[in-house]
């Protein structure tokens, strides 16, 4: 056993992850920083020093053999390992570094986590940021996901999170909607009006307001005029006029202050959801991941009675 460990270069088994998880030759070497070349020359000495064929390439696809799948597990726990230890022994003293990998729904990502990475990399050079937009609920550990922010319900797991903060959702529309009407002043007035829905939620076209005095609730069966499957594209066809909207506030804040929105019915409020960070658990959190979520909540902290940046 100690002849083989000998016999592997273990700096591959990094190289090995990063093409996996990155899906491609190139993929990987622009995350490692290295020349696709390279990459491909790791990969052949690591097979030819364990004796087995790790990757099936293709022009077009690359997959995993049997014995890469089994490898690939391993690999991959030892160098989390390798990243936790060195993490955990510099983590009070060393600057942040290394690459930090953040997915987030498109829209909370643009408006939110993007201008956080910016920040964030201005006050330490040596951290990389690579940031992942997209409303899919990824596999962190397959996908080499170091945080994952979360919007709304938070479904049970083995990972850990801490909750960044919360939002509402709003009801707009576009002023140019009422240019021959006024606009609607209780959710009676709603009935009739052109409705654009988010696809992907289980019951996108009712919806249930709430008084401000919170004794009064009124359920609201929206017309379907449009369905798209992201806020962002909900939000474009609001913008054009397309219909009303329900919408997270902190998507929407700018264009309500900028008076391209009108944030209606107001006095009367919609469900609230948390928004989390998820991780891997581990016994050392890399400071790179504990110095991004204290940005984040700072953040959003100093955001919650100002509008946040447009996606524009």
């Amino acid at each position: 056993m100690q002849q083989a460990l000998g016999s592997v270069n273990l700096n591959r088994l990094v190289v090995f992850v990063a093409v996996v998880e990155a899906g491609s030759l190139s993929a990987a070497a622009r995350r490692l920083g290295l020349a696709k070349t390279m990459v491909s020359a790791h990969l052949q000495r690591l097979e030819a020093e364990i004796g087995a064929s790790l990757l099936l390439r293709t022009t077009r696809r690359q997959s995993l053999t049997d014995a890469g799948e089994a490898f690939y597990e391993a690999s991959r726990r030892i160098v989390r390992d390798a990243e936790e230890a060195i993490s955990a022994a510099g983590q009070d003293t060393a600057q942040p570094r290394g690459l930090l990998r953040v997915t987030a729904p498109i829209d909370y990502a643009a408006s939110v986590v993007a201008p956080v990475a910016v920040a964030l990399r201005r006050r330490h050079p040596a951290l990389k940021i690579e940031l992942l937009a997209g409303d899919r609920v990824v596999d962190m550990m397959k996908e080499g996901i170091d945080v994952a922010v979360r919007v709304g319900r938070l479904a049970d797991s083995g990972l850990q999170a801490t909750r960044i903060g919360s939002f509402s959702e709003w009801l707009v529309a576009s002023p140019r909607l009422f240019d021959d009407q006024p606009a609607p002043a209780k959710p009676e007035a709603l009935a009739g009006l052109p409705f654009v829905a988010l696809s992907v939620l289980r019951q996108p076209a009712s919806w249930t307001f709430t008084s401000a005095s919170g004794k009064t609730r009124r359920a609201v069966r929206f017309e379907l005029s449009l369905l798209a499957n992201t806020s962002h594209a909900v939000r474009s066809a609001v913008l054009a006029g397309g219909g009303l909207a329900v919408l997270p506030d902190y998507a929407v804040k700018a264009d309500v202050a900028a008076g391209r929105l009108l944030h209606l019915l107001p006095q009367w409020t919609l469900p609230e959801s948390g928004i989390h960070a998820v991780f891997p658990a581990a016994r050392h959190r890399p400071k790179k991941v504990r110095v991004f979520l204290d940005a984040l909540k700072q953040h959003v902290e100093r955001a919650g009675a100002e509008p946040l940046l447009p996606l524009d």
